[in-house]
């Protein structure tokens, strides 16, 4: 059996250890609850700056287990926007009794992923005061598909979208109960959040603090200034939410897997289905992928085959309606992709040093600065009023720049 020692210190500022010790030992307990005559064992903790992940052995059998502390990231609650660890303990004993907590919505909308037949989810073992347990799902992700075949690009990303397109047909929202929707993982929504006021100024002030050599980070603040500003009065060009058909929300690369090769159907881990367009999808999934490219940086013949590849299944997804309309959906598409860009980055680069990042998270900080020029660039030639076709093919142009 695995134990945990949990610090006892309840003044401070809540830190890794505090964290980390307090969510294995309550998955420990959630799990040995759920199943009282079997072992339980603790096998590995899996990196993230959201959630608190453990791939747990409970008898024979493997499982994910994922516990969240007030619904906030790991590295909001270690900056300590929460409070003190006393105060995050306090409140987390009535946020694990709350119906409306975020792994509760999670669970309810992988139960309607069953229910429903599409898109594929891993399945749900369990969901336990604050603890939801997943079956893994084995085989290869969307991320690694993509650097080993890049030629494939296409198919691969269309296939993804085919899973999906129960959810992005009109009226598909009703089957979602209002209160089970995650609007915590909205690209606007987190944008929103961080870049708020004089809050906002803080925040972008102090990142990289703990990570960044002086001179790197001082041109990456001045990116990252210039960039938000921009962005914020882009998304005030935004169409409002679509009301009537889902997103897949928190859609990225490693959160598609294909079980039965690329031939095969897909399955997503970690659902965060909210009422908006598929564009939602579309951007966080060009967004992630850019960035898997800047992370990994694969070489220059895969990297143009998938771009050349994420090129072909925008414009297929973007149907040429009419020059105009086409236009506002591209540029609405690169709002929100530069949006989550800029979401992810200055997470990694806010989480403090005790922290560990992903691999590509870690990566992610020493590209800093060629990904917010990216950014920088592309949302100015979107302000500038140029046309959408040459926005795109400008901002495929700076990307390759970055992951080149």
């Amino acid at each position: 059996m695995n134990t945990v020692a949990v610090p006892t210190h309840r003044q401070a500022q809540p830190s890794v250890a505090n964290v980390f010790g307090y969510a294995a030992a309550h998955i420990h307990r959630a799990a040995a609850a759920v199943w009282p005559d079997q072992s339980v064992y603790l096998e590995c903790h899996v990196l993230s700056v959201t959630g608190y992940v453990q791939r747990a052995r409970i008898g024979d059998r493997l499982l994910y287990a994922k516990t969240s502390l007030l619904g906030v990231s790991l590295v909001s609650l270690l900056r300590g926007t929460c409070g003190t660890w006393s105060t995050v303990l306090e409140a987390q004993q009535e946020y694990e009794n709350r119906s409306d907590g975020l792994l509760n919505r999670e669970a309810a909308q992988l139960r309607l992923l069953a229910e429903t037949g599409g898109p594929r989810a891993c399945p749900l073992a369990a969901l336990r005061t604050g603890v939801i347990f997943t079956e893994p799902v084995l085989g290869p992700t969307l991320g690694e598909l993509l650097l080993e075949r890049p030629g494939d690009t296409a198919v691969l990303l269309d296939r993804t979208f085919a899973e999906l397109r129960p959810l992005h047909r009109p009226g598909a929202a009703r089957h979602l109960a209002a209160g089970d929707v995650i609007e915590e993982r909205s690209v606007t929504g987190t944008f929103l959040r961080k870049f708020n006021g004089s809050s906002g100024m803080f925040y972008m002030d102090r990142l990289g603090a703990c990570r960044c050599e002086a001179e790197q980070r001082q041109e990456m603040l001045r990116l990252v200034h210039r960039s938000v500003s921009r962005l914020r009065r882009l998304r005030m060009r935004l169409p409002l939410a679509d009301g009537t058909s889902l997103a897949y929300g928190d859609l990225k690369p490693e959160h598609v897997v294909f079980p039965d090769g690329i031939d095969g159907r897909p399955v997503f881990l970690d659902p965060g289905l909210l009422r908006a367009s598929r564009m939602v999808d579309i951007a966080k999934l060009v967004s992630r992928t850019v960035l898997t490219l800047a992370a990994r940086r694969p070489g220059a013949p895969a990297v143009h085959q998938v771009l050349c590849g994420l090129d072909t299944f925008v414009k297929c997804q973007v149907p040429m309606l009419s020059g105009r309309f086409r236009s506002i959906r591209l540029r609405n598409l690169m709002t929100l992709w530069l949006m989550d860009t800029v979401n992810i980055m200055t997470t990694y680069l806010s989480a403090p040093l005790a922290l560990p990042l992903p691999r590509a998270g870690a990566a992610l900080i020493d590209r800093a600065v060629p990904v917010f020029s990216m950014v920088e660039s592309a949302s100015a030639d979107l302000e500038g009023g140029t046309a959408a076709h040459g926005t795109w093919d400008g901002a495929l142009d700076a990307a390759l720049a970055v992951v080149s």
